[in-house]
């Protein structure tokens, strides 16, 4: 789901909150409209357009018509402005799918007020003020960044809070074959966690280009060479940062007298010392009888838990901002499920490199089939040749596994897990539609991704037919709540699946944000950090939920939520691997593992999940997963007891990793975020 990415671009450009205004009742684009159009680089598949025109009497209209793998965003907006040039009226009407789109700013005699899907205020008006919209289309924002463009200091405040500025980035030219611009792409800031490239064709704005791309129509192919020269002029801003924050220490670096946490034994050990040399463990044993070298930094962990670096098993790796976020956190490696595939490995060389701040990174190139649901970053096969030359390229490029998803054609899943499986690589992904868990294991599956498609098994034929659309959601909503998990058919199921060795990556965070929330209140997940977020960025986690409809209630997808959190037992009783991930920003991980422990598992069996499991199921155990001599020094000092709330592990300190020592403060500090999350 990608689903930083989609909070973004839900705070810069698109509808982010199933509306009162019906479509055919939203207004009609004239002809002479100008036209955005909405793509991925799945297949460059169109998901949408955006139009913009201006009425006789003044008034900015816009028309956004989107679909997202199932996904339907159906809104239009329109903005009135003072002679003066000052927003003073926004109307956004229509439906997203979590609800009512509804959303107005007025500004009179000085005073504005707002009513948004998630929020509300009143105050007073000032010319260094601008409101930023929580959905409709990207005509608002260009307002912003006409100001910010405009302002001495290109900064204004913002509302409902918030500053946000603007710095020019790179140049490039582009063509449409029959048109050439010089285009300049500006950084904006205060809206995420780290520079949001917008590109404008000298004082206009242009575009965007990212997994979802907004290009106005006819200029969709400059995207990829735009997005190039974005990432490279991004990048420059790397080292200085790496350089600042990760220090190599001089000599050796010692643990003192901490709770260790022993993920090989899954036992929590008191009074330890670990003494770290040249980037690996060197010694491990009780403090009373553990030697530390003269020459050695010694770190008092009275107090405090010494974890293995944290895995982030369902990453899909953002910008340069995600290692240090992810670094914060204690993560110190993650599988990226899928993403841009040269985006994503000039990304993991340049952290492989030491130029970058960042985790070790497992690779998996996402594969699927054509249609309107295809995944945005896939490689799309319209055949079994296709399909057996994606698995090639996948080795060829140095991939570790291949991802298989909705809209691939079943009948090519076993010989492409065959050839996989000759070459090397693991598999894993979505359940195909038309297929159930057990088929897909059957045909090659190693892993599966998702607790609702482990759930599949027991769905309905019109939800598993449809399983690469909404109804992987929906009917999962539906109907998990209804299924027995003691029954005959279940348990021989998930018998098999042990049998078989099969992993799974449950994602069990991204479920509950979906399902339990009340739109206008923070997930648990996001509640720790939201006050330490920029505040543009945190207001986007108010509307992550479903929005509840006549056939499907938020009781009932609560209800399902909680048997699919029953799920988890029943796995980690079988012995089958959990590999704990968060399909969002990561620092959803640690709620992650308190579902865990909620559902019923020790917090050394939760904990593992994210450690030792993933290492060993990558492959990696030798190397990481457990702190053990000889192991690389892949660390993380906690200020709580998580053998006891496995929520202390939001409390980061200290991380190490490529033999750099980093403190959380500094690495949140380079995000913009304000401080600890909360306990």
């Amino acid at each position: 789901m990608i689903r930083k990415m989609l909070v973004l671009l839900a705070v810069l450009f698109a509808g982010s909150a199933m509306a009162q205004a019906p479509a055919d009742q939203l207004s009609k684009p004239p002809v002479d409209a100008k036209v955005w159009t909405i793509t991925s680089s799945g297949g460059a598949s169109r998901h949408g357009q955006v139009s913009l025109w201006t009425a006789r009497d003044g008034t900015h209209w816009s028309r956004e018509s989107f679909n997202l793998r199932g996904f339907v965003t159906e809104i239009d907006e329109q903005n009135r402005f003072a002679p003066d040039g000052s927003l003073a009226s926004l109307v956004v009407r229509g439906k997203v799918p979590e609800g009512d789109a509804a959303e107005t700013y007025t500004a009179n005699n000085g005073v504005y007020n707002f009513t948004s899907p998630v929020d509300h205020g009143t105050g007073k008006t000032s010319p260094t003020l601008y409101y930023v919209a929580f959905g409709g289309t990207f005509d608002s924002f260009i307002f912003v960044l006409d100001a910010m463009l405009k302002a001495h200091s290109h900064q204004v405040d913002l509302l409902p809070s918030g500053r946000g500025s603007i710095a020019p980035l790179t140049t490039l030219e582009v063509s449409n074959g029959t048109e050439k611009k010089t285009l300049t792409a500006f950084a904006i800031s205060g809206f995420g966690l780290s520079p949001f490239p917008i590109w404008f064709d000298g004082d206009k704005f242009f575009g965007v280009t990212s997994v979802l791309s907004f290009l106005p129509e006819g200029w969709e192919k400059a995207g990829p060479a735009m997005s190039k020269a974005q990432d490279a002029a991004l990048a420059l801003l790397a080292p200085a940062q790496a350089a600042a924050i990760a220090k190599k220490p001089e000599g050796p670096i010692a643990f003192e007298n901490v709770k260790l946490f022993d993920a090989d034994a899954l036992a929590f050990r008191d009074r330890m010392t670990v003494v770290v040399a040249n980037g690996r463990i060197e010694a491990v044993g009780p403090a009373a009888d553990t030697k530390v070298p003269a020459n050695a930094q010694v770190i008092d962990g009275a107090g405090k838990t010494l974890i293995p670096g944290l895995w982030d098993s369902h990453q899909h790796y953002g910008d340069d901002s995600t290692g240090p976020l992810l670094l914060a956190s204690g993560i110190t490696s993650v599988r990226d499920p899928g993403n841009q595939p040269a985006e994503l490995m000039a990304r993991k060389k340049r952290i492989d490199d030491g130029v970058l701040l960042g985790q070790r990174i497992v690779p998996s190139l996402l594969i699927d089939g054509p249609g309107p649901y295809t995944a945005q970053v896939a490689v799309v096969v319209h055949n079994l040749d296709e399909a057996l030359a994606a698995v090639h390229r996948a080795k060829d490029s140095g991939y570790f596994a291949i991802k298989l998803y909705g809209s691939l054609d079943p009948s090519d899943v076993k010989p492409m897990a065959d050839l996989a499986h000759r070459l090397g690589l693991h598999v894993h992904g979505h359940i195909p539609h038309g297929m159930r868990p057990l088929d897909a294991v059957r045909a090659g599956y190693d892993e599966i991704t998702h607790i609702n498609f482990v759930m599949m098994q027991a769905m309905p034929d019109e939800v598993v037919n449809t399983s690469n659309g909404m109804n992987r959601f929906i009917g999962t909503g539906k109907y998990a709540a209804g299924v027995d998990l003691k029954s005959k058919a279940m348990q021989s199921y998930l018998d098999e699946l042990a049998t078989r060795h099969i992993a799974v990556d449950p994602t069990l965070v991204t479920f509950e944000d979906l399902y339990v929330p009340d739109r206008g209140t923070y997930p648990a997940a996001d509640a720790p950090y939201a006050d330490t977020l920029p505040s543009q960025f945190a207001r986007g986690f108010l509307s992550s939920s479903m929005a509840p409809t006549p056939d499907l209630s938020r009781a009932t997808m609560r209800a399902s939520f909680a048997k699919l959190e029953a799920l988890i037992p029943e796995l980690e009783r079988r012995h089958i691997e959990i590999v704990a991930g968060t399909d969002g920003a990561g620092f959803e991980l640690v709620r992650e593992l308190e579902l865990y422990v909620e559902a019923g598992l020790s917090p050394a069996e939760a904990l593992a999940t994210a450690t030792i499991n993933p290492a060993t199921v990558f492959r990696l155990g030798d190397q990481t997963g457990s702190i053990a001599v000889g192991k690389l020094a892949e660390l993380a000092l906690i200020d709580g007891d998580p053998s006891k709330n496995i929520g202390d592990l939001r409390q980061v300190e200290l991380v190490m990793r490529d033999g750099k020592l980093m403190t959380a403060s500094d690495l949140r500090a380079a995000l913009g975020i304000s401080g600890a999350p909360k306990r």
